[in-house]
């Protein structure tokens, strides 16, 4: 599983979201892979996602085959953390 996550939601940004997930009881909120869905992809923006516990940011509008490229990327460094 991979949680694609929008920045900015209603209610609870994304930043929010994640660290929520986070904080989640159980190794698999730990270790489950967050990329952020943004347009904003300034570098303090990226840096803020993995702050809040996100793994990865794409900026918007993205490829899908980048996108398919960073789900997989992030789907292989999880399993090799659940080992």
């Amino acid at each position: 599983h991979a949680l694609l996550m929008d920045i900015q939601m209603p209610e609870m940004n994304g930043y929010e979201a994640s660290r929520a997930i986070r904080r989640m009881e159980g190794t698999y909120y730990q270790a489950v892979p967050i990329i952020a869905m943004s347009a904003n992809a300034y570098d303090e923006d990226v840096r803020e996602c993995l702050a809040a516990g996100m793994n990865a940011h794409i900026a918007k509008p993205f490829q899908p085959e980048d996108l398919i490229r960073l789900i997989q990327k992030q789907l292989s460094e999880a399993e090799k953390n659940f080992r």
